[in-house]
Parts: structure tokens; C-alpha cells; sequence
């Protein structure tokens, strides 16, 4: 996405798209229309674990079938379990036949090794005619062919609890240098200032931190090229992410590198913890009770000379370029992009999700409310880092910055190491 304005919020519906400036590239297999597929339901894989999450997904597929055009068998995988057993999916002799995941660079590691299903006959209806063209062009690859269905984005941000600053008698920050006042503040009270969860098998979210304070010091544009092989992880500009960061680091959790991220987010809504930079799928596994109390602020800006970017990933869905229901496939990809479908889906959810769908309404509470101005006020929109680089790059940052995170003063040695294992990746 450029840096216009104007085009910027007239592609809010696709705002998740924006962190990818080129289309997809690599080849896609269609399966002719023209055979006929198999009987059954179409099997539907979901990462979509947590529990309102997947109970969301449940009352999707079931209004899905109420329709009479065809049925899907939803099959529910943890999602660390989902992300590193998705290759193996694809490549099988009998694949699921759908699944939930990600556009954008994701997806094209998987479109040049001509997995993903061609889509240009779901993107004929008349739902998706209306999409944004920030999102036609997040989910096409370079062939010209559609490869993804994008249904809801999100954002992230620092999370806290309304009452319980309330309680501490703190505030939202406005600047770095109040950022550190806050984590100061907040300590002298006992409380841990950040939570992480960079434990057990979601090393992955520390990558938050290391995207937000990249695009925060060099820039968007500098942070995408980084994660497309186009600069080194052991560069000046990078080593000065590593610096800024160790200015919060006695700030962490001592356990926020040994717990996972829903243990982190518990002692978050606990109080035992002070704030947190996470998505807002984390709601997802909040009580119903505490979604009125849950608020957050903008990562702080760092540099006010660098374009204001934001992390806002899109989900939705891709299908086996295998499979033998072809039929039946489109027509339930073809509801997933309705309005009616999206809708259900952040009813049945925590509903701290944004619609693709034009037509779709989301949850409307103060916070979605907030979310929206918040993702609108950015300039630049970045997904997370696999997003922006793939999946396969994804394990070398949780190696390094698991690293970084128990030996902060290594990072020389840590940064050789991620530009010589990253190389492998971009390499292959």
C-alpha cells in the first residue's frame, strides 16, 4: 500500500491487506469445474481453537448447512499444532479439503508449490465483487488467479484492564519516555509491567515486540524488505531494535519467556500482570464478563519522523488444490465471503474482529470502536512477521529472540546467527 491517505481509508475494508505492496507470486492448480467431485461434506481444518473461537466456527458451519446448498465437517486442531502440521496437510494423499489461515506471503509459499486451489470462480459472486481492492489484490497471485478468501482482520495493541489501572492510578502513555514511566510506575507496585507468553509452543509472539519496535524505528517499508531477504537481521538498523528493546526488558515478566501467551493473558486479566502487546484474538479465551473491561493504547511511537504502521492481520481461508470436492468447496468459500457468514462468526467470538465484507456489521462495542480509528490513523499496515516473510522463516525468529530474551548482551552472535539460518530459508 502507498502512503496516500485518501486511499487508505477508502481500502479500510481491506486494511489487513496493505502490508503487502506486491501480489502473490508462484502457480496455483485449478481443478476443472467440469469434472464432478466427490459426495460427503467438505472437510473445513481450523486453527480457530480457543473456545468462543471455535464455538463461533461451530454455529458458522451450521448455519452453513441450514442453507441446503451442501454441508462441512469442521475439524478443530490446536493452533501450534495446525501451524507446523499445515505442509503436511497439504502435501497428503487425501488433504483437507479447507482451511483457515493467512493471504498475503503466507499463502504464496504455498501457491509456488502448487498446493493452493485456484479460486477465480469463488471470486465471481457478487459478495466478493465487493470487496476492496487492497483485498483482490492481498489474495491474487502474479498468474492472475485468486488463491484466498479473506474474511475477518484484527489488530494488535498494548491490552490492559481498565479497572485495574484504575486501581494502580496509572494512565495510557503518549510517548516512549511515558511508556517507561508507566512500566517504572507499575513495578514500584509489585506488579510485573509487561506480560509476554513467549513460553511453550508460542515462542512466536515475542516477534511482536521485534516487529513493532522495527517498523517504529526504520519504518514499515525497511521492516518489510527485511523479512523478504532484502536487508540483514545483522545490519546497524537492526542491532538499534535490540538496543531500544533492552531498555524494557527489566520491565518483562521473569516468566514471560517460560509460560505460553494464554497463561500470559490470564495473569494479565488477573492483575498480576500490568499490560500486554497481543492481538485481540486473545479475548477469545477471556470470560464474557471481562470483554467490557478490556482496553488498550497504541504502541509507542519511538520516532515521529517515521510513518505511523500498525499490525493488522487478515484471516480467512485457502483450499487444497487435492481435493475431489470442488463443487462443493466454492459454494461453502462462497458463503464464508457473505456478510451473514461474518456476522455469525463475531456474534459467536469474543467480537473483537473486523468484517472483510462491506456489507457486514461487526460487534459495534467501544472497544471494536477504538480498534477501527486505531487501524484508520495508521498510515502503513504490517500483518505479523510469518505474514510478512512465511512460515518457514517464522521458527528463526523464535530461535533468536528466545535467545536474545535469556542472554540480552549475546546479540551480536544471536543476529549472525538468524542472517546465516534465514539465508537458508530465503535460499531454498
Amino acid at each position: 500500500m502507498t502512503n496516500h491517505q485518501p486511499n487508505r481509508r477508502r481500502f479500510l475494508a481491506g486494511l489487513g491487506a496493505a502490508g503487502t505492496a506486491a501480489l502473490l507470486s508462484g502457480c496455483v492448480t485449478s481443478t476443472s469445474s467440469g469434472k464432478s467431485s466427490s459426495k460427503g461434506a467438505v472437510t473445513l481444518q481450523s486453527n480457530l481453537s480457543a473456545p468462543q473461537a471455535k464455538a463461533a466456527m461451530e454455529d458458522v458451519v451450521a448455519a452453513y448447512a441450514k442453507k441446503g446448498s451442501g454441508s462441512a465437517s469442521l475439524n478443530t486442531v490446536a493452533a501450534e499444532t495446525f501451524r507446523t502440521q499445515l505442509p503436511t496437510y497439504l502435501t497428503s494423499a487425501n488433504p483437507p479439503d479447507v482451511y483457515t489461515w493467512y493471504p498475503g506471503s503466507v499463502a504464496d509459499a504455498y501457491a509456488k508449490k502448487n498446493l493452493l486451489l485456484d479460486l477465480d470462480e469463488v471470486w465471481a459472486s457478487p459478495d466478493l465483487k465487493k470487496y476492496s481492492k487492497a483485498l483482490q489484490s492481498l489474495c491474487t497471485a502474479t498468474s492472475g488467479k485468486k488463491v484466498f478468501v479473506p474474511a475477518t482482520y484484527y489488530w494488535w495493541g498494548m491490552f490492559y484492564r481498565k479497572s485495574n489501572f484504575a486501581k494502580w492510578g496509572v494512565s495510557e502513555p503518549k510517548s516512549w519516555d511515558d511508556f517507561l514511566d508507566l512500566c517504572d510506575k507499575l513495578k514500584s507496585k509489585g506488579v510485573a509491567p509487561i506480560g509476554l507468553g513467549a513460553g511453550g509452543n508460542t515462542a512466536w509472539v515475542a516477534s511482536a515486540w521485534f516487529d513493532y519496535l522495527d517498523i517504529r524505528i526504520n519504518g514499515a517499508q525497511y521492516h518489510r524488505e527485511l523479512l523478504a531477504g532484502k536487508h540483514r537481521f545483522d545490519d546497524p538498523e537492526v542491532r538499534k531494535v535490540f538496543d531500544r528493546w533492552q531498555e524494557v526488558l527489566p520491565y518483562f515478566d521473569p516468566n514471560g519467556a517460560a509460560v505460553p501467551f494464554q497463561d500470559a493473558t490470564t495473569a494479565l486479566l488477573n492483575g498480576r500482570s500490568g499490560m500486554m502487546l497481543i492481538g485481540t484474538f486473545f479475548a477469545d479465551a477471556a470470560p464474557k464478563d471481562a470483554l467490557d473491561d478490556i482496553d488498550f493504547f497504541r504502541f509507542p511511537v519511538i520516532d515521529t519522523k517515521i510513518p505511523l504502521a500498525e499490525e493488522a492481520p487478515t484471516d480467512g481461508y485457502f483450499a487444497s488444490a487435492r481435493t475431489g470436492r470442488h463443487d462443493q468447496v466454492v459454494d461453502l468459500l462462497r458463503y464464508l465471503a457473505t456478510a451473514e457468514s461474518q456476522e455469525i462468526y463475531i456474534k459467536g467470538s469474543s467480537g473483537t474482529v473486523l468484517p472483510c465484507n462491506p456489507d457486514a456489521k461487526d460487534s459495534g462495542t467501544a472497544l471494536v470502536k477504538k480498534g477501527r480509528a486505531h487501524i484508520e490513523e495508521a498510515v502503513e499496515i504490517t500483518q505479523f512477521f510469518n505474514r510478512d516473510s512465511s512460515d518457514a522463516l517464522q521458527p528463526t525468529a523464535d530461535t533468536a529472540l528466545t535467545k536474545f530474551l535469556a542472554k540480552p548482551k549475546s546479540i551480536g552472535g544471536i543476529l549472525t546467527d538468524w542472517q546465516r539460518e534465514a539465508e537458508k530459508i530465503w535460499n531454498a
